[in-house]
């Protein structure tokens, strides 16, 4: 099955300086950082970007900044979805406009629309543009789930052209994966190797902030028919896998981040920055994992 953005993506942070302002140089360093650590694209402006938080201005440089950072050579995936659909659609329009190379759309979450209403949110989020649509199932956040008829239906659609799955029901993504054959992406860290063995094409990963390269190599080896390579390196990750999501995930990369003598930097609110508790553990997880600190 082909993987129409490449195999390797990460959800990336948005580093904030300390008057959480955007740090646009530190914004440069990760796109870098990640495009050298074996990266195929970029997912920006999603739930690890704090999207909620940045302004739609803001989100349209981070595509700019990215891009030309990466000179072009990585696929840029923006968000472009919230629980309106006028909006999303306008943010679709401008992520376009910026240069995404695809649209992360999520299900509408708070206001739990029943799938008539998801089904009719996604279709007019793939008819705005001529740009390529990723679904984005995490029942988990938005309080519904894109149901398997409904994913069936949209897959389709011309622009719709895969699934980014956060689901953690592993059953009935099978089931998506045979009845529609939607090329899905792992968006469950921990679940990246169950889900290519049931047929998934890759991950839109957040780990991949720390051990892009460890994913990558997963990635060759599943795919070169080195499956004992591959669940070898899923359990030497195991710690670096839960410890990133002792609690929200964004607060933690950014902390490992910092860590790492990278632009992590601070989160805007609702989010608050991790304790000293929760630190002396994230140093402990990652030093499990293989990762090394400053």
């Amino acid at each position: 099955m082909q993987a129409p953005f490449g195999r390797l993506i990460t959800a990336m942070v948005t580093p904030f300086k300390d008057d959480l302002m955007i740090d646009w140089a530190g914004v440069e360093k990760l796109a870098v950082h990640l495009q050298n650590s074996g990266h195929d694209g970029i997912a920006v402006n999603g739930t690890t970007g704090e999207a909620p938080t940045t302004s739609d201005q803001e989100k349209i440089e981070i595509i700019k900044t990215v891009r030309k950072a990466t000179g072009g050579k990585l696929k840029i995936i923006a968000g472009a979805g919230n629980n309106e659909t006028s909006h999303s659609v306008e943010q679709a329009k401008l992520a376009a406009a910026a240069g995404a190379d695809g649209l992360l759309v999520v299900t509408p979450y708070y206001n739990k629309p029943p799938q008539v209403g998801i089904e009719a949110h996604f279709r007019a989020m793939a008819d705005a543009t001529d740009v390529p649509v990723m679904l984005y199932d995490i029942p988990g956040r938005t309080g519904v789930p894109i149901e398997p008829d409904t994913i069936c239906r949209l897959a389709e659609h011309k622009n719709i052209v895969a699934l980014k799955d956060a689901k953690g029901d592993v059953a009935s993504t099978s089931w998506v994966i045979k009845r529609s054959g939607i090329p899905v992406y792992s968006g469950d860290d921990i679940l990246n190797l169950p889900l290519l063995s049931v047929g998934a094409v890759g991950f839109v990963s957040v780990c991949g902030h720390t051990v892009g390269s460890r994913l990558r190599e997963m990635l060759d080896s599943w795919f070169a028919n080195k499956p004992e390579l591959a669940l070898k390196i899923h359990q030497e990750l195991l710690p670096v896998f839960t410890g990133t999501f002792r609690t929200q995930g964004a607060i933690l990369t950014k902390t490992a981040l910092n860590l790492m003598g990278l632009p992590g930097g601070k989160v805007r609110l609702p989010l608050v920055d991790a304790t000293a508790a929760q630190i002396s553990q994230l140093k402990e997880d990652l030093s499990n994992g293989g990762v090394k600190l400053t």
